[in-house]
């Protein structure tokens, strides 16, 4: 073997372990990213959880002085359902869409409140009511550090080499969270 066909040779070896260093050092850019989303996802789940378990005992001190306003009650026990059920399953979409119908539905219970003093001056159902506006404020922020998480992560599997990788790895676009337009719209409160 002369001298050519070893450079060559090793020019080769350098460039094949250049590649090998990028697809895994890519790989691994991948899977951080993914982590990066999953725990922003999970964040939100732990909230959202919390918020779902603190909405029965307001919706519970709320009852006990309007009790003839029992369809809100049913309707906001079925978006609860329906929210805790998408979760459950990491729809990221059926989720954004429940938790746009129960933040629709928080304005009218505090119509409700506002129809009975009693209730308004009612120390477990004021405090319930600020969590809930702590706990609101706090999905907000993780709802957008989520979206970024997974933003920074579907638009690294799109670009052109890593996309290679990021298709050999099984990589999917992560959804995002988006509000519902009728969550845009203004509130209508209504007896």
């Amino acid at each position: 073997m002369d001298t050519t066909q070893m450079v060559i040779i090793g020019i080769a070896a350098v460039l094949l372990l250049i590649v090998v260093i990028w697809f895994f050092s890519t790989w691994n850019r991948f899977i951080k990213l993914e982590e990066n989303a999953e725990n922003a996802w999970s964040n939100i789940d732990v909230l959202l959880n919390q918020r779902y378990d603190m909405i029965p005992n307001l919706m519970n001190i709320v009852k006990g002085y309007a009790q003839h306003e029992r369809e809100i009650f049913e309707q906001f026990a079925q978006a609860r359902q329906t929210a805790a059920g998408a979760l459950a399953q990491g729809d990221v979409k059926g989720v954004a869409a429940a938790e746009g119908i129960l933040s629709g539905m928080l304005p009218r219970i505090n119509m409700v409140a506002e129809q009975y003093p009693d209730l308004k001056a009612n120390e477990n159902f004021n405090n319930l009511q600020n969590q809930l506006v702590s706990l609101e404020n706090q999905i907000a922020d993780r709802r957008e550090f989520y979206n970024a998480a997974s933003t920074n992560f579907n638009k690294a599997i799109q670009m052109i080499p890593a996309s290679l990788v990021a298709g050999v790895k099984g990589c999917q676009r992560r959804e995002l969270w988006q509000v519902a337009a009728h969550v845009r719209e203004n509130v209508q409160i209504t007896f």
